[in-house]
């Protein structure tokens, strides 16, 4: 067994969504999910079938996106695992959509950052172990830096 990392290259305006399923079918479920609860959402998905012509599958409302997470899934090439490019949305507005799709099993992390994914890599194929999101902590927050916290999720409009 080999321990694999793989890079996922964004610009900083992109969110992403990296998470496992279980069936074909998530494709077509994860694109109308997505667009049901954000009208005119702007992405791009794709998910690495684990059998048969084990293909990765792709669907969006953005050309672009869908072809840098095409390029990132086959990049992954783990078995069942799919990744969602957001563009002018964030996954705190599709992250409950996206897990109650039923084929959903489990989110590996949902992100702005950079984000690095760890697999193992056997004869059979490759599994995602996990992810580094972002970067190592820098310290421990301050009273300032809680005001900060409070004043910018305000800003944004996140908390009254």
């Amino acid at each position: 067994m080999e321990i694999v990392s793989v890079k996922l290259q964004k610009s900083d305006e992109l969110n992403l969504i990296l998470g496992q399923s279980h069936f074909i079918k998530t494709v077509e479920d994860l694109h109308e999910a997505l667009v049901n609860t954000v009208p005119g959402i702007q992405f791009g998905l794709a998910f690495c079938e684990s059998s048969g012509p084990c293909l990765v599958r792709a669907s969006g409302t953005d050309p672009e996106l869908v072809e840098l997470a095409k390029n990132h899934a086959y990049a992954l090439g783990a078995g069942h695992c799919f990744l969602i490019l957001l563009r002018g949305a964030y996954p705190l507005n599709v992250l409950n959509a996206v897990k109650a799709v039923p084929e959903v099993c489990g989110i590996y992390c949902a992100s702005a950052n950079p984000v690095e994914v760890i697999l193992a890599e056997t004869e059979q194929g490759r599994g995602i172990l996990g992810v580094v999101d972002g970067l190592k902590s820098k310290g421990i927050e301050t009273e300032k830096d809680v005001a900060e916290r409070k004043e910018f999720l305000r800003k944004i409009g996140y908390k009254l």
